[in-house]
């Protein structure tokens, strides 16, 4: 009941039923598309993943109470009902794309009761591990499974602006475009201070040119290279006497053109020495930002924010539990 009274403070479901396309016809319509998506939504918040529980719920007085309308009365939908709405009605190419668009309203609706300063947009992809044959399913070569590879991006609040699920042997980067586009598109009139952070999936020309048109700070982590380790050369040799407890970390900036890129960009370098490591960890990261490379490090290391959305998306929603299709 708690997340039904948020929903209806900022009518979050109201918006989103609004916005599916209904082509049903006739008077035998039981159930909004409204009350259709709230069941499906707060089925899932509760743990019942699976449809079969539908038929359960369907007489559950709580869930009554959150769906709202005619169940209320009588009852929610059914087990057949409910996967009907979910196989045939949301797999429409308008209500899909009214999905992708979801997120990214609700934030805004939210935004307005408190308008934000600043942005800063983390773009990460994940593993979504697959089962049966679903369409797209493919192997995939670093997560070492057969799987979906989706592309989110989240805001610093761990908020979801939008996501895309892809074939599983893209690569990280794959059609960027249509997830990172559309939200900078939505925050382009406002008066704010916009960042990106990105790991080295995303260290692709095109990004970097897009983010420097519209106006964005980033901080994209670099693949390492011999180019790239001769800049730092001096701070490969291990410090000498006894190791301290703490890491020794070490930084440098120097400037670097890759031979893709249309000009020279700042790189920032960091080294840290572990005890009880004979190898330093190394990461190089390339900005437009100032403030100095310990500076851009810190900033670069908030990205976990997003990787944590992530897992709480998959441990606390299930969302990478996915139907088997033949």
């Amino acid at each position: 009941l708690a997340y039904r009274d948020l929903d209806n403070a900022f009518a979050l479901t109201a918006r989103a039923g609004a916005a599916l396309t209904d082509w049903r016809t006739g008077t035998n319509i039981r159930h909004s598309l409204t009350a259709l998506l709230r069941q499906s939504i707060y089925s899932r918040l509760a743990g019942y993943d699976d449809l079969n529980d539908a038929d359960r719920l369907a007489v559950d007085p709580v869930m009554r109470q959150v769906v709202g309308g005619r169940a209320m009365r009588k009852q929610a939908a059914s087990t057949s009902q409910m996967a009907h709405f979910e196989t045939e009605v949301l797999t429409r190419s308008d209500n899909l794309a009214a999905l992708m668009e979801l997120s990214g309203k609700w934030i805004e609706q939210a935004q307005q009761r408190r308008p934000p300063d600043r942005i800063i947009l983390d773009l990460d992809s994940s593993v979504s591990q697959t089962h049966g044959q679903q369409e797209g399913s493919a192997y995939n070569g670093y997560f070492e499974c057969t799987c979906y590879h989706p592309l989110f991006c989240f805001n610093q609040d761990g908020d979801l602006e939008r996501a895309l699920l892809r074939n599983g042997n893209v690569a990280s980067a794959d059609d960027w475009r249509s997830v990172l586009e559309p939200v900078v598109a939505r925050y382009r009139l406002g008066k704010l201070k916009r960042y990106f952070r990105g790991d080295a999936g995303f260290a692709h020309p095109g990004v970097y040119e897009f983010l420097e048109v519209e106006g964005y700070l980033y901080a994209i982590r670099l693949p390492a290279n011999a180019v790239l380790y001769r800049e730092i050369q001096d701070l490969m040799t291990r410090p000498v006497g006894r190791p301290p407890e703490k890491p020794i970390v070490k930084y440098r900036e120097f400037t670097y053109r890759a031979a893709s890129w249309d000009k020279t960009r700042h790189v920032v370098a960091k080294v840290e020495w572990h005890k009880d490591e004979l190898f330093p960890r190394v990461g190089f990261i390339v900005t437009n930002r100032g403030g100095g490379a310990a500076s851009v490090t810190w900033f670069y290391n908030g990205r976990g924010t997003a990787e944590q959305a992530i897992k709480e998306g998959k441990l606390a929603l299930n969302w990478t539990r996915l139907s088997c299709h033949d």
